[in-house]
């Protein structure tokens, strides 16, 4: 009977590697959870790392909103001027593309340079207040004498629609006799809902 007992104990599988270890297919197992977890965490960290940096590029690059234009108070600066005709203009500035034909580059040019009573009020909708502009004067007429002759143009009109439209508008009001404050309100009115932006130009008093 002992000799029974001994052989049942010698068939029966054990549960258990040599020094009490865990079987072999149980430890890799193991094993292999263990190494999968790792690698899972070490992709997720990767993720994270490679992630945060382009977030914080992208809310550095974002732009700031435009701060409210301030309308300042007192005459636009070159209104003591016009209506001002001149005989001599200086050349109109080259644009291979202009915005609009150059028949109507041309005209808007002029108007501005003989009326800036009236377009020394107009604001602009471009966004050229960023380059420093004050109204749509400046987008046709940079510098002026102290008799009130362009001596400098400013060719950024010739290569702006929006510009050019304004003061298109500006001269056919004005040549069906609207008033300097009938022109500034019927500007506004119309490019209300523009979004390109706003130059701090005076009104009319």
């Amino acid at each position: 009977m002992g000799r029974k007992s001994s052989a049942k104990s010698q068939t029966r599988p054990s549960s258990s590697g040599p020094g009490g270890n865990p079987p072999e297919a149980a430890r890799r197992s193991y094993t292999g959870l263990l190494t999968v977890a790792i690698i899972v965490l070490a992709a997720g960290v990767g993720v994270y790392v490679a992630t945060r940096p382009a977030q914080s590029e992208t809310a550095a690059a974002a732009p700031a909103a435009p701060a409210r234009q301030t309308i300042p108070e007192g005459p636009a600066a070159n209104a003591k001027f016009g209506p001002h005709k001149q005989d001599r203009l200086p050349p109109l500035p080259y644009d291979p593309a202009p915005a609009r034909p150059p028949d109507v580059v041309r005209a808007a040019y002029i108007f501005a340079a003989e009326h800036p009573e009236i377009t020394g009020y107009v604001p602009c909708f471009c966004g050229c207040e960023r380059m420093g502009h004050h109204g749509n004067d400046d987008c046709f007429v940079k510098s002026r004498n102290d008799a009130g002759d362009v001596v400098e143009w400013e060719p950024h009109g010739t290569e702006c629609a929006v510009c050019l439209d304004i003061t298109r508008d500006c001269e056919q009001m004005y040549r069906s006799g609207a008033s300097a404050r009938d022109i500034r309100n019927a500007i506004e009115k119309k490019w209300a809902s523009f979004q390109g932006g706003h130059t701090p130009t005076p009104r009319p008093q």
